[in-house]
């Protein structure tokens, strides 16, 4: 078997996300720019900065057993239901653990990213120590906090041997598990991985700290139309929730047992800013060379890209950076890329926002429609683009191309190319 430059396709998706409980619903909602962001009602937001966010629309208790979901962090929940809904539509009905399985578990891998983890579970365990004493703290508590616990239980879920992995990255989390997945295909490692991104922080402390960071809108009396990337009048981002998972495979081993194929997984593109520790470089270089390394390390022409599904979280400085950094490495052909920019409607998801943006950027091309985003009534003069507005967009005819852009604190720069069949 050869193991160099495997061809690696889509062939399941699933989202748990703040516009629905699956992909079909997310996505409808996405198409409708119905933003998910809602006031927070719980009573420790009452004295907030902050008082708004993009809760999932869908509980994970209304989903999961309840013993199940107990000795589960809600990012973890997240991510299992949002893998069990990818493998299943890759057409999969059994782990591959199981007799008769199509996949054998050594060729089967899980990556699962999150930015901060099971950061909820941490915080209130440690009020139970306080409040309630030590005999109070649940035994889970160290499986659930840790990061590597949603991929590790889709990983036990599914019959994963091949490897179990959790790349962290911030915000670029979820896109850096994509990744980091179709090179385990393309390398040889596994013929079957299930990735993606899921992040669970909306907690009176994440909020108050992005907060004081002013990195956050503190558009509280109107939630639904808090973020705004690349409208002048934006002033941050909204925290959201969820989870988005994609099922990658060899197009071989899509092809042996007759699999749907969404679209072909191209490759990914790696950078690094060095240029501080929470704000983007203002020139967009850092996003460039990411860019300019995925076209030179998967042989992508420029001209096959006709839709981004951007990071664009509605702050000042990034959205404009990315725009730079799209037309130093695009130029001229920048003009007639449809550039949509979701967080729009499901906010923030932080590590996984990776993972739901390339689930929206998958069906954009299976569909040929890019989403629109909602809230540009004053587009910024900086934003030199193409950007779909007010309702979806048709995408070309023919062979076409699709990027996903995740970025995050730190520097982190990555870039998913993605690709119709």
């Amino acid at each position: 078997m050869t193991t160099e430059n495997r061809t690696v396709v889509v062939t399941g998706i699933g989202a748990f996300t703040p516009l629905g409980g699956d992909a079909a619903s997310t996505w409808e909602g996405l198409l409708a720019g119905r933003s998910g962001v809602r006031a927070l009602e719980e009573e420790w937001a009452a004295d907030l900065p902050v008082r708004i966010a993009a809760r999932t629309a869908v509980e994970p208790g209304e989903v999961l057993p309840r013993p199940l979901a107990r000795k589960l962090d809600r990012s973890a929940q997240f991510a299992l239901i949002a893998a069990r809904e990818a493998w299943a539509d890759a057409g999969f009905t059994t782990a591959a653990t199981a007799e008769g399985s199509p996949i054998a578990p050594e060729r089967l891998g899980s990556v699962i990213a999150s930015g901060i983890g099971g950061v909820t579970t941490l915080l209130d365990q440690y009020d139970v120590l306080k409040e309630q004493g030590v005999r109070k703290v649940s035994p889970h508590t160290v499986p659930m906090l840790m990061p590597n616990s949603p991929s590790a239980n889709v990983g036990i879920e599914v019959g994963a041997r091949a490897g179990v992995h959790t790349p962290v990255s911030a915000c670029a989390s979820g896109a850096e598990a994509i990744g980091y997945a179709i090179e385990m295909i393309r390398s040889g490692r596994a013929d079957v991985v299930v990735a993606g991104g899921t992040e669970a922080a909306i907690h009176p402390l994440p909020i108050v700290a992005f907060s004081n960071m002013m990195a956050m809108s503190k558009n509280n009396d109107e939630p639904q139309r808090a973020s705004r990337p690349y409208d002048k009048a934006r002033d941050g981002f909204v925290l959201g929730e969820g989870a988005g998972v994609v099922v990658l495979e060899s197009a071989e081993h899509a092809a042996r047992r007759g699999a749907r194929v969404y679209c072909e997984a191209v490759g990914q593109g790696l950078s690094s800013d060095a240029h501080h520790i929470a704000q983007p470089e203002p020139t967009g270089s850092g996003v460039a060379r990411a860019l300019a390394h995925l076209l030179e390390s998967t042989g992508l022409d420029k001209a096959e890209v006709v839709h981004v599904n951007a990071h664009a979280t509605s702050t000042p400085q990034g959205d404009v950076a990315e725009i730079k950094a799209l037309r130093k490495e695009l130029g001229e052909h920048l003009d007639h890329v449809a550039i949509s920019a979701t967080k729009s409607m499901t906010g923030h998801l932080l590590g996984g926002a990776g993972g739901i943006e390339t689930v929206a950027t998958v069906l954009a091309l299976h569909h040929r429609q890019a989403p629109p985003t909602i809230n540009v009534e004053d587009l910024d003069d900086e934003v030199a683009a193409d950007i779909v507005r007010f309702e979806p967009r048709e995408l070309p005819a023919g062979q076409i191309a699709a990027l996903n852009n995740s970025f995050g604190f730190g520097g982190h720069n990555v870039v998913l190319a993605f690709r119709t069949v």
